[in-house]
C-alpha cells in the first residue's frame, strides 16, 4: 500500500533550471489516502478555533475546500491577479523563481476575524506571508497555517509569526 510520503513527486528543473518542484497532486489518485490526509488536517486545534479558512491559489484550493467541508468552516480564496471580481486587496510577493501577487475579495473578509491559512506546500513562506500581510492590514487574526508538505531547508516557517502544522517535512 502507498504511503503519503511516496505520493510527493519531484520534478527537476521545473518551472526553471535549478528548482526541484514538489508536486502533491498524486495524492488525489488515492481517495483513501486523500481522505485520511483531510481528516488529519481538519483535526487541528487552531483550525477549530478559527472562524474561516483562507486557501491559496491553486493547489491550496483542493485541500482547503475539503478541509472546509470536513470542518464545517467557511472558505475564502487568495487568488492570482485578475481572477476575482469586485474590490480586492492585493499584495506582491517573491517566489524562489520570480515574483507574483495574490488578491482576496475585501467583502469576503468583512464577516470574519480569525483565520487559518491552508496551502499544499510551505517553501520560502512568500505566498503565506503575502496572505498574512493582507489579513494583518485588515486587523484580522491568523491562528495558523496548515500544509501538506514543508520544505524544511528553505526555512519558511521561521518567517511566520503564527503556528505551522505540516503533515510531511522534507
Amino acid at each position: 500500500m502507498k504511503k503519503l510520503e511516496d505520493l510527493i513527486l519531484t520534478y527537476k528543473d521545473f518551472p526553471k533550471k535549478g528548482i526541484d518542484f514538489k508536486d502533491v497532486l498524486e495524492i488525489l489518485h488515492y481517495p483513501n489516502i486523500f481522505q485520511d490526509l483531510i481528516l488529519k488536517m481538519s483535526s487541528n486545534q487552531f483550525l477549530k478555533n478559527a472562524e474561516a479558512i483562507i486557501s491559496i491559489d491553486a493547489r491550496g484550493f483542493i485541500f482547503g475546500s475539503a478541509i472546509a467541508l470536513e470542518s464545517s468552516k467557511p472558505m475564502i480564496v487568495a487568488r492570482k491577479p485578475g481572477k476575482l471580481p469586485g474590490h480586492t486587496l492585493t499584495r506582491e510577493y517573491d517566489l524562489e523563481y520570480g515574483k507574483n501577487s495574490l488578491s482576496i475579495q475585501s467583502s469576503a473578509l468583512k464577516k470574519f476575524n480569525s483565520f487559518v491559512i491552508v496551502d499544499d506546500l510551505l517553501a520560502t513562506g512568500g505566498t503565506v506571508n503575502c496572505v498574512s500581510s493582507i489579513l494583518q492590514d485588515q486587523k484580522k487574526q491568523i491562528l495558523g497555517l496548515i500544509t501538506v508538505v514543508e520544505l524544511k531547508e528553505l526555512n519558511g516557517r521561521l518567517k511566520l509569526d503564527f503556528p505551522v502544522e505540516s503533515l510531511i517535512s522534507l
